[in-house]
């Protein structure tokens, strides 16, 4: 395997040269091809600019933007001279690239727009090292201005390309000779996490980290030369990052797209991609859209799609358990199964080939005529959603990884998926689940902490060696916090963080997370988010749906005169009070101090930067923070007590 990911590039280009690498929209809604040969030539061309600025070796530079094709060449261009790129994207805040930028002393910045400009010139007189701006985009003359008034270069990409086409022409092999010194435990970026938590922190990450995974992630994720791939993430995050390197030792192509829905969905007709990576939420979001289409159309329609969704996901049960496609934690008796089910099996198989006749195979065209399959990474992936795909015959299949771990852990193989887990540990990687109380390692089955070993793992946080010793075991274990077990063929589950689990008043440990996820079922939640840390019992913030609580308002004739006093009605408190006794209880295995007593509707859908992180996941803190008024009103009654 080749050393660094510059010259992971340079051989899918010399063996897939007029292969399109990327695809990218251009102002008239049209998609632009640019091949591997471009590519690499102009990451070169990059990188030979950025040296006649004088960047050296081992240097970090800032590189601040969303996804798009100048990324990626900036990024190999970076790494291809041996310099380091710290990423973020436009949603970063002034307070986070003031953090970012002051701990690593970049002197070089690569941003993408005005705005990023704008919000580094506010900070400018706390960055003393930053001498220099590149732009992917062209800015109003007044911003530069303001700039260079504080004694910042702005410099464009295209103009640098061309600086280092000249520099490569004066300079013979300077740059391919810089591209050949890496080596495979040279660092490649240095990635500061979106901060969940509310301490950002700057993973440094090899180039080794990275090609780990790509000995057998692509047996996992199976492309072929040419396919293509949507990208809707952030690619600053190590999942997105990570995935496009996947799709590249492949020689596919990358195809830059947004996670809108009417903008994705008409990307998957117009593009016909084999793969989507993107975080559970779009997939989610998917879902949501295919049921609330469904319950609109209403009448017949709507209630042949129920009928053969039950259908499929009955058959589907089956099915899992007569192929021994289920998670195993003892023995796996596959002939008992076969026994039980075979007949019901067989009855059901020509209704389930009907509903996708009649309705799955429309389902599925709106994902074009190649896709593959969805990864879906970067949080949990809820169960029902897992089951509705998997019955109807769409593919999604599940990863697991940190940023610290690069970020890939483990992940189901498209063509031999197991339900409800994140696959087995990659090759390079090994796994352990110890216990949180005393650090024994625990048996399969035996739910623990999960830990990670292996040649993913950072070379640690950016000058915050006491972090790096708080996760780091003395025997060389990474701690990731998370919270699962392993079954006998060493899938690994995840059911929560170590960090999120609540303590009752009575020491009853819960997690949060498949309460979660259960009580996100609901037509009517479109999120939820359990408290009760040091209280008597659980409540939780529900985050209502708006339009369907309107529509069940006129179909169960509730009359109201604004929304606040429709949610705040006995008719919807008693629905909301159902939905949740229907969801958690014991029937759905959950226990009694595992229910929810009381709860706060709340309406402001949650949004990136506020509530969720980059990569949409809940950021905790910051909800006690903003729901502080409406968490304690649902433990008013249990003060004192």
């Amino acid at each position: 395997m080749e050393q660094t990911l510059p010259k992971m590039l340079r051989k899918v280009a010399s063996e897939f040269p007029e292969v399109e690498a990327q695809l990218s929209r251009q102002k008239n809604g049209e998609f632009a091809a640019t091949t591997y040969r471009e590519l690499y030539s102009t990451s070169l061309d990059f990188g030979a600019g950025l040296l006649s600025l004088g960047v050296k070796r081992g240097e970090p530079v800032g590189l601040i933007s969303d996804n798009r094709k100048e990324w990626q060449q900036a990024d190999m261009g970076i790494m291809a001279i041996g310099a380091l790129d710290v990423p973020r994207g436009c949603d970063a805040t002034v307070k986070d690239l003031e953090v970012i930028l002051l701990l690593t002393d970049c002197k070089v910045c690569i941003t993408e727009n005005a705005s990023q400009v704008e919000k580094i010139i506010s900070i400018s007189e706390k960055l003393p090292s930053l001498k220099t701006l590149i732009l992917f985009d062209k800015i109003p003359d007044n911003v530069k201005a303001d700039a260079e008034s504080k004694k910042i270069e702005v410099l464009f990409f295209e103009d640098i390309l061309k600086d280092g086409q000249k520099y490569r022409i004066e300079n013979k092999n300077a740059v391919e000779d810089e591209l050949e010194k890496g080596e495979w435990d040279d660092l490649a970026c240095i990635i500061f996490t979106s901060g969940t938590t509310g301490t950002p922190k700057g993973v440094q990450l090899t180039h080794g980290n990275f090609l780990t995974q790509y000995d057998e992630v692509p047996e996992r994720i199976m492309l072929n030369p040419g396919d293509r791939a949507l990208s809707v993430l952030p690619v600053w995050h190590a999942f997105e990052r990570s995935v496009e390197y996947v799709i590249m030792i492949q020689a596919a192509t990358i195809c830059y797209s947004k996670p809108i829905g009417s903008i994705l969905l008409a990307d998957f007709v117009k593009l016909n991609p084999a793969c989507l990576p993107a975080v559970p939420r779009v997939f989610e979001a998917i879902y949501d859209g295919i049921m609330r289409k469904m319950r609109k159309t209403g009448g017949i329609v709507y209630a042949l799609f129920l009928f053969f969704t039950n259908v499929a996901k009955i058959h589907s049960r089956m099915q899992r358990k007569m192929f021994n496609q289920n998670p195993c934690i003892t023995r796996y008796y596959t002939v008992a199964w076969w026994f039980l089910f075979i007949i019901p099996w067989i009855l059901l198989w020509p209704l389930k080939l009907l509903g996708n006749v009649l309705v799955f195979r429309k389902i599925k065209g709106m994902l074009g005529k190649n896709f593959r399959a969805g990864i879906a990474g970067g949080g949990a992936y809820p169960p029902n959603i897992d089951e509705f795909f998997w019955s109807i015959g769409v593919n999604i299949v599940e990863g697991y990884g940190l940023t610290e771990t690069a970020p890939i852990i483990s992940v189901r193989p498209i063509a031999a998926p197991v339900f409800g887990n994140v696959g087995s540990p990659i090759r390079g990687i090994k796994v352990r689940i110890v216990s949180p109380e005393d650090g024994f390692v625990l048996k399969r089955g035996q739910f623990g902490v999960i830990q990670v070993k292996g040649g993913t793992v950072m070379k640690g946080y950016y000058k915050r060696p006491d972090l790096t010793e708080k996760v780091m075991t003395v025997d060389g274990w990474f701690d990731t916090g998370d919270l699962g077990f392993m079954t006998i063929h060493d899938e690994i589950i995840i059911k929560g963080r170590k960090k999120d689990t609540i303590v009752l008043r009575g020491g009853e440990n819960v997690e949060p997370l498949p309460i979660e996820m259960k009580l996100s079922e609901s037509r009517y939640i479109s999120a939820a988010i359990v408290v009760g840390q040091d209280q008597r019992y659980l409540g939780a913030l529900i985050l209502v749906s708006e339009e369907d609580v309107k529509n069940y308002a006129a179909a169960n004739g509730i009359q109201y005169d604004t929304y606040e006093n429709l949610l705040q009605s006995e008719d919807i408190q008693r629905l909301y009070d159902s939905e949740i006794n229907s969801l958690i209880n014991s029937k759905n295995g959950f226990k009694m101090f595992e229910r929810i007593n009381k709860f706060a509707l709340i309406t402001k859908p949650f949004e990136v930067g506020v509530e969720l992180s980059a990569k949409q996941e809940i950021m905790r803190y910051r909800l006690n923070e903003i729901y502080k008024e409406q968490i304690e009103s649902i433990f008013s009654d249990s003060r004192g007590e």
